[in-house]
């Protein structure tokens, strides 16, 4: 073939990738504005929790002689409680636990709930079997189940990561149907089939990460979600058992007491706060990306 009839042969039109339609949306969200502010509040309290052994003297269980809800002063920051626990190591230590029950119970409920909403869109059986599945979690009330759970097999770690998880898989695997759903809809996923490019290739190329995009903004709305879930059930009692210290069941001790130590709650309330105020600026800075 010479020259001129390869120059005059038609160039196969190009498909632009999820990559080259958004150069690495993320990282900018999280690196400037609000989505910064988010990760930089984030940070901070996880790092206090990490380094609790650093920061305070004391143990999240130890019982400090004569110190019974002692106010705020040099030696304890927030105070002491009831048994005479230092308040503000308890909070650091809470941090800990509530950040391992989000960043478990979340992924693991996103990762089942996707699965299941991605293999909803293979074939209309499974499409069926899904979205009964996912009605049946939604009908029961987060609460309802929890005191289920809890009266079953008793309070603990295990039975609010089994409801934040149960309680994450509808949500994303709803997402991830619709999303996958309209994904196949767009012009470029047709133009690369019309092409002669496998499904499988079409599936993994393109549909996948613009079907999984959503799961940012989801993943950091879900884990300011898992924190408030865990600190109502503490608080409530049907969470973390005493005398293992959690964000909740500070708040609960702390209701009881603020007469005598009014600086009480204001450590587990500021940290929930803070967590909560973080996941969310974050989400709020990914969705932004997503529709620049």
């Amino acid at each position: 073939m010479t020259t001129a009839a390869v120059s005059a042969a038609p160039a196969v039109p190009s498909v632009p990738t999820a990559s080259a339609r958004r150069p690495r949306p993320v990282v900018r969200a999280l690196t400037r504005g609000q989505g910064l502010v988010g990760v930089v509040l984030v940070a901070v309290i996880a790092l206090a929790g990490l380094a609790a052994p650093l920061l305070t003297g004391y143990g999240p269980t130890e019982q400090i002689p004569l110190a019974n809800l002692v106010g705020p002063n040099a030696t304890h920051w927030l105070g002491t409680d009831e048994v005479n626990r230092d308040v503000l190591t308890r909070t650091l230590y809470g941090i800990r636990v509530d950040l391992v029950i989000a960043f478990v119970a979340v992924p693991l409920g996103a990762a089942i709930g996707a699965l299941a909403g991605l293999a909803a869109t293979v074939h209309p059986a499974l499409d069926a079997a899904a979205q009964r599945v996912f009605d049946v979690i939604l009908a029961f009330p987060l609460i309802i189940l929890a005191i289920t759970l809890v009266a079953i097999t008793g309070a603990g770690v295990v039975p609010i990561v089994t409801v934040i998880v149960l309680a994450e898989i509808p949500i994303f695997g709803w997402l991830i149907r619709t999303s996958v759903l309209k994904v196949r809809e767009l012009d470029y996923v047709e133009a690369a089939e019309v092409i002669g490019a496998g499904r499988w290739w079409v599936l993994r190329t393109h549909v996948l990460p613009n079907a999984l995009e959503p799961l940012g903004v989801q993943l950091a709305l879900s884990l300011s979600l898992a924190v408030f879930a865990e600190s109502a059930m503490s608080f409530i009692g049907i969470g973390v058992r005493p005398p293992a210290p959690s964000l909740g069941s500070i708040l609960a001790g702390a209701a009881a007491n603020l007469d005598a130590n009014p600086a009480y709650a204001l450590g587990p309330l500021a940290v929930i706060s803070g967590l909560v105020l973080g996941f969310l600026l974050v989400a709020q800075a990914l969705g932004r990306a997503r529709r620049v």
